[in-house]
C-alpha cells in the first residue's frame, strides 16, 4: 500500500514570488499605508453582522407574513455568505486588521455561522492556498462522487450531465459543511489525504461549543417558536441560497476552462512550477471592474491577488492587480481574467462539461 506524500515546490534561482512581493511592498511603502483593512471594511463588517442578527431576530421572534419571510430567508443566506467572504475570510488570513485580536474576532465570525474555524484554517489557509488544484491534496476540488473537478479524477457516467445538475449540488454545500464535512474531518482527523494537525483541548471544546450553539440557535429555538414545517422551509431556503453563493464564488476562481491542474513528479514529488507561477496558472479573476460584486464577495473576484498575497486585505486588490498583471506580462504568464461574472460562469459550465466527457 503506497503512502501519501505531500508534493513540493521546486527551488528556483530567480523567484517570481520574491519579485512580486518586492514590487507590491514598494506600493505600500510609497504610500505609507498598511496592507490590512480600512475603516470602510470595518464599517461593512459591522453592518453585515448587525443585519444578520436583526434579520434572524425578526424572522424567528416576530414571524412576518410568508412572502416577507421568504425574502428574509434569502437575505439571511446572503448575509451568511457575505460575513464569510468579508469578515471571516480576511480575519482568518490575518489581513482584516493590524491588531491580532481583532483578526481573531473577525475569524471567529465563522462560529456565528455554525462552522468550525480550526477545520477551515487547515482546509483553506494551509492546504488549499498551498496546493491549489492539486488532485488528492486540495480538498476544494474533492466535491464528491457526482462531480469530476480535475482531469486526473475518475470519471463515471453521471458526469456527462454534471454541467446541468451542479446548480443543485452547490446549494447543498453549506448544509453539508455544517452537518457532515466538519464532523468527518473531526472524527477521521484528516482532510482528504492530509492528516490534521493536533487539536488542543481548547480546539475540541470550541468545536463542540459551536455545534451546540448552531443546533440551538438555528434548529431548536426556531422550531419551538415557528413550528417544524415553517422552520424546514425557512432553513432550506436560507442554507441553499448561502450554499450556492459560497460554492459558485470559490469555484469560479479555480475550476474554469483556462486554469491548470498540475501533477507532481512521481519520483521527486516536485511540482512543475514555483509557488507564485503555480498560483497564477491555477487561479482566475472575474468581474474585477464591477464594484458591487467586489463589495459583496469581499474581493474574492480578485482571486489571483488573494492567492499570491493572502495576508493583504482584499480592499487593496484592485490597486495591486495592476502590479501583478505587469509582472505576469514580463514573465510571459497568462493572467486569467473574465470581464464579467456571466463570462466566468460560462467558463465554469464549459469546464464541467469537458470534465464530464469520456
Amino acid at each position: 500500500m503506497s503512502t501519501f506524500t505531500i508534493p513540493k515546490f521546486p527551488a528556483v534561482k530567480q523567484s517570481l514570488h520574491l519579485e512580486l512581493k518586492k514590487r507590491v511592498q514598494a506600493y505600500f511603502d510609497e504610500r505609507g499605508i498598511d496592507a490590512t483593512g480600512t475603516p470602510k471594511l470595518f464599517t461593512k463588517a459591522i453592518i453585515m453582522v448587525i443585519a444578520f442578527v436583526i434579520v434572524y431576530t425578526h424572522l424567528v421572534f416576530f414571524t412576518p407574513a410568508w412572502y416577507f419571510a421568504v425574502a428574509e430567508c434569502i437575505l439571511l443566506g446572503g448575509l451568511v455568505a457575505g460575513i464569510g467572504f468579508n469578515v471571516m475570510h480576511d480575519g482568518s488570513h490575518g489581513s482584516f486588521s493590524t491588531n491580532r485580536w481583532v483578526n481573531k474576532i473577525a475569524a471567529s465570525s465563522i462560529s456565528l455561522l455554525g462552522a468550525n474555524h480550526f477545520m477551515w484554517n487547515m482546509k483553506h489557509n494551509m492546504i488549499h492556498h498551498s496546493f491549489t488544484n492539486i488532485d488528492g491534496v486540495d480538498d476544494d476540488i474533492e466535491v464528491g462522487i457526482l462531480m469530476r473537478m480535475a482531469p486526473t479524477q475518475k470519471r463515471i457516467g453521471a458526469h456527462k450531465f454534471q454541467h446541468l445538475y451542479f446548480w443543485v449540488l452547490y446549494m447543498l454545500l453549506y448544509v453539508f459543511w455544517i452537518f457532515f464535512t466538519d464532523y468527518k474531518k473531526y472524527f477521521t482527523q484528516k482532510i482528504g489525504n492530509v492528516p490534521l494537525k493536533k487539536m488542543s483541548l481548547s480546539d475540541h471544546i470550541e468545536f463542540w461549543a459551536v455545534k451546540v450553539y448552531h443546533a440551538a440557535v438555528f434548529i431548536v429555538i426556531p422550531v419551538a417558536i415557528v413550528g417544524w414545517v415553517n422552520w424546514v422551509i425557512g432553513f432550506v431556503i436560507m442554507t441553499f441560497f448561502a450554499g450556492f453563493v459560497l460554492s459558485i464564488v470559490f469555484q469560479l476562481a479555480h475550476t474554469v476552462e483556462h486554469t491548470e491542474f498540475p501533477v507532481a513528479d512521481i519520483e521527486t514529488h516536485k511540482l512543475p512550477d514555483e509557488f507564485a507561477a503555480h498560483q497564477i496558472k491555477t487561479t482566475a479573476n472575474f468581474a474585477t471592474k464591477n464594484k458591487l460584486i467586489s463589495w459583496l464577495v469581499g474581493g474574492l473576484n480578485f482571486q489571483i491577488e488573494h492567492h499570491l498575497f493572502p495576508k493583504i486585505s482584499h480592499v487593496h486588490y484592485p490597486a495591486i492587480s495592476e502590479i501583478v498583471k505587469s509582472v505576469c506580462k514580463e514573465y510571459q504568464l497568462q493572467y486569467i481574467e473574465y470581464p464579467t461574472m456571466r463570462r466566468a460562469v460560462v467558463a465554469h459550465v464549459r469546464f464541467l462539461r469537458e470534465m464530464g466527457r469520456a
